[in-house]
């Protein structure tokens, strides 16, 4: 009885501790401020950017978001999508450089967007949506740095960018730019509908039931602890029979 129990119990912990890692990353990856959809064509024109922002902390809420748009590549003819419960304050800015549209030259673009009023609550995200008229085409990404201010008075800056191939502590959203479909100029780098998130009624559900990814993971994670313990059982059955063959 006491090799079963032992080889039981070492079971048990090789499915705590598989599924309790693998859930562990599933959670963190799924933390960070991201935009949707990841890519754009470059020109694109008529589109919406979703800035997805989860609350990471268990005691405190998110009170304020803070989008921060490049004025070196600017994004053209932002509005703001009204948010049940926030108000959003729009900044402009003069460009170094103006640039030329078919509508005239442009030479002021929206350089901050903050969101203040509502909150998020632990397990929970929100999104933001915010529709532009033009994306830049002489870029291939862009980034936007944002500050999420919690009820408690932390501070985390979203404002590092990925360097020598490795993810930062606190990574900026980043919109990549393709280069231009061949059917027109404008137009999402992906053809699929479902890539921009939905509007902020289904945005307040919990970040797990929102990571289809991180959700997968965790599962996979189960999966692979139970089939170890499956194996122990029956390790101890076969062991059990031998012996009992023996006598």
């Amino acid at each position: 009885m006491s090799t079963t129990r032992t080889t039981l119990r070492r079971a048990g912990l090789v499915t705590a501790l598989a599924a309790a890692g693998v859930l562990t990353a599933a959670g963190v990856a799924s933390a960070h401020v991201t935009v949707h959809p990841e890519s754009y064509a470059k020109g694109a024109t008529d589109g919406v950017l979703t800035f997805r922002v989860p609350n990471e902390e268990n005691t405190a809420g998110t009170t304020k978001v803070q989008v921060f748009l490049p004025t070196d590549h600017p994004v053209l003819g932002v509005l703001v999508t009204p948010q049940d419960g926030w108000t959003a304050k729009v900044t402009t800015t003069k460009l170094k450089t103006p640039v030329k549209t078919d509508d005239g030259t442009i030479t002021e673009a929206v350089s901050e967007i903050s969101w203040t009023g509502g909150k998020i609550g632990a397990g929970q995200y929100e999104d933001f949506n915010v529709a532009f008229g033009q994306l830049p085409d002489d870029t291939d990404q862009l980034t936007f740095k944002t500050l999420q201010t919690y009820s408690d008075g932390k501070t985390v800056r979203w404002i590092e960018e990925a360097s020598g191939g490795e993810e930062p502590e606190n990574p900026a959203p980043v919109l990549k730019l393709t280069a231009k479909s061949a059917e027109g100029e404008g137009g999402s780098a992906s053809t699929d509908s479902s890539a921009t998130p939905k509007s902020s009624d289904s945005s307040k559900s919990t970040a797990s039931s929102s990571d289809s990814t991180a959700r997968g993971l965790g599962i996979g994670g189960l999966i692979v602890g139970v089939l170890g313990l499956a194996a122990a059982v029956f390790a101890v059955l076969r062991s059990r029979s031998a012996g009992s063959r023996a006598e």
